[in-house]
């Protein structure tokens, strides 16, 4: 019984990110086949054209090479998040998505965003900070792991040239409500187990807790 609890929370685990990439390669296969530019799908801010964008940017890219990079690294974490976390992995991802786009919609430079770096960040930092405020030994780890794969993410929240073609923003958005969902959620998934301590009853604890029909055989 354990063992088939186990293969179903691996593969669900596995299904939604891969399916997520999945989509992501096929809608750039797509729209490289029939010429359809990247910016119809990306999000401009503070425009309206840009409002289809907040919920269809993760799975534009800009070219081969953006694309696998993205790929992968949201595979990885997305596959952390919803093995570890899979009782709200699915309402973190949807809360990631959405509002890393409106954030950019909102708050970003005039041009247009596409790719999941946001989401890539938000997946990132939730694992990093919920790992640790939560103190449970399995998700800490987790935690280390992506400092240790994915630390140089954090020189990448700022730009470093005015004229900078990547959405630094949308790092910056995605790390924040990463953090914020960590502390939402944070009495919500996996905890850290309680330990329940049991004491020995001294004599005369034992004494007073007999019945007291035996109580009156000793007198």
């Amino acid at each position: 019984m354990a063992e088939n609890k186990i293969k179903q929370r691996v593969f669900y685990a596995l299904f939604i990110p891969t399916l997520c990439v999945f989509s992501m390669g096929f809608v750039f296969v797509l729209m490289q086949w029939f010429h359809v530019d990247v910016e119809i799908g990306g999000i401009w801010p503070r425009t309206w054209k840009g409002v289809l964008g907040i919920f269809t940017h993760i799975f534009v890219h800009a070219s081969w090479q953006h694309l696998l990079n993205n790929v992968v690294s949201f595979w990885v974490l997305s596959v952390s998040l919803f093995y570890f976390y899979h009782n709200i992995a699915l309402k973190i991802a949807f809360y990631e998505w959405l509002l890393v786009g409106v954030c950019i919609w909102l708050g970003g430079r005039a041009g247009c965003h596409v790719g999941a770096s946001g989401v890539i960040y938000a997946l990132a930092f939730f694992l990093l900070v919920s790992g640790f405020i939560r103190h449970h030994i399995p998700l800490m780890a987790i935690s280390f792991i992506v400092i240790f794969l994915y630390g140089s993410m954090v020189w990448h929240l700022f730009p470093w040239q005015p004229t900078d073609t990547v959405s630094w923003e949308g790092h910056l958005f995605g790390a924040i409500i990463g953090v914020v969902l960590a502390f939402v959620y944070r009495h919500q998934g996996p905890q850290k187990p309680v330990k329940i301590w049991e004491e020995e009853s001294s004599d005369e604890e034992e004494y007073w807790n007999i019945p007291l029909e035996d109580e009156e055989k000793l007198s």
